[in-house]
């Protein structure tokens, strides 16, 4: 076995959105390096199913239960109550010292060498979403000994905010190469054409709140489209009356209700999708790694092309009055050449390179961080 002070620690005390972005790259290093120690800091028996699940053949892996670890949660990955952060990174700290680096992919995490910046452990931060709505200026981001960014022009973004250069890696989309998916194939008993709607978890940038339960009768009272309605994990907190809404339509054959399921964020649901109908969600930047066709809601009616942060509403048509969106959905596949050269170029632009190689090309850069 390595040396303790080889001992690389990945750090899954945050969301189960947090996983897929994480996970490739500890998944790559067990198999770049069989005898480097690596150890899976989790913050809930969730974490602890999932994780453990997929670490069972991998023997240079072992769990470890954060400082404050909740028995919380259920076996579909359901995002769980998670302990306080910031009480639990005071309390992990000196368990992380016998460890060279630590790898997150949350800004949360960079508390602990913002504000103890002589902690010999090196953090290295890992990108999770992409997009144009992406925090760039938290001055978190600024105590990572080396971030990952999954674009040059990401990259490019980080560095307008005053990055360090030096500590900026390109190295494509990690979660491209997550390969633990529910198969589509496993969501409808009928195969039809299937559409998925997310809506934003934040009131500011989602079509939810004025128009969302008027969209779910429109796509429950059709037929042609099998439906997956999957909100981002976090709207449930926000309306504590939108589960139940959607929970009285999870019955029908031809859809497939996800109020916080693991499926809902590893990247089943944009790989299974011939439509993608939402608002602002970096969702549709996963789902435009393969063009497809794309429908976006605009319920305030946003002078989007001043913006400057909607660039992605370029990719499809945007629907600003809820009447016209009937006729959008119908004739989306039909107008989807006029969009797919933007989607090509706004998903290389985000996304770079994808690919099992990305996790890969990462994990040699966390070895390398080693020294």
């Amino acid at each position: 076995m390595a040396p303790a002070v080889s001992r690389v620690a990945f750090l899954f005390l945050g969301e189960t959105l947090l996983v897929p972005h994480l996970w490739p790259i500890a998944e790559a290093l067990a198999v770049l390096d069989p005898a480097l120690p690596i150890d899976l800091w989790v913050a809930s028996t969730t974490h602890e199913a999932l994780l453990g699940a997929w670490s069972a053949d991998m023997p240079s892996m072992r769990l470890r239960r954060a400082p404050g670890f909740r028995p919380d949660g259920g076996a579909d990955g359901r995002n769980p109550r998670l302990p306080a952060k910031l009480p639990m990174l005071a309390r992990l700290a000196p368990r992380l010292l016998g460890t060279r680096v630590a790898v997150c992919a949350e800004q949360t995490s960079l508390w602990l060498p913002r504000v103890a910046p002589f902690h010999p452990t090196r953090f290295v931060k890992t990108s999770h979403g992409s997009g144009s709505m992406s925090a760039r200026s938290d001055r978190r981001r600024r105590a990572a000994w080396r971030t990952f960014t999954s674009s040059a022009a990401e990259r490019d973004a980080l560095l307008a905010h005053g990055l360090d250069p030096t500590r900026l890696f390109v190295t494509g989309y990690v979660k491209s190469a997550f390969r633990q998916r529910t198969p589509a194939a496993a969501l409808f008993p009928e195969r039809k054409p299937v559409l998925l709607y997310t809506p934003h978890w934040q009131r500011s940038r989602s079509s939810w709140w004025a128009w969302g339960r008027q969209v779910v009768a429109m796509l429950v009272a059709q037929e042609g489209w099998n439906v997956i309605l999957a909100p981002h994990q976090r709207l449930f907190e926000r309306d504590r009356d939108a589960q139940a809404a959607l929970a009285e339509v999870a019955q029908l054959p031809h859809v497939h209700v996800d109020t916080g399921s693991f499926a809902g964020v590893d990247g089943s649901y944009t790989a299974a999708a011939d439509l993608y109908l939402g608002d602002t969600s970096s969702q549709v930047v996963e789902y435009l790694a393969r063009p497809r066709p794309c429908v976006f809601l605009n319920p305030d009616r946003l002078d989007w092309r001043a913006a400057g942060d909607h660039g992605f509403w370029a990719c499809g048509e945007v629907v600003d009055r809820l009447d016209a969106l009937p006729t959008a959905l119908a004739h989306a596949a039909d107008h989807h050449a006029g969009y797919a050269d933007a989607q090509a170029r706004f998903a290389a632009t985000m996304l770079g390179d994808t690919g099992p190689h990305v996790a890969a090309r990462a994990a040699a850069l966390v070895r390398d961080a080693l020294g």
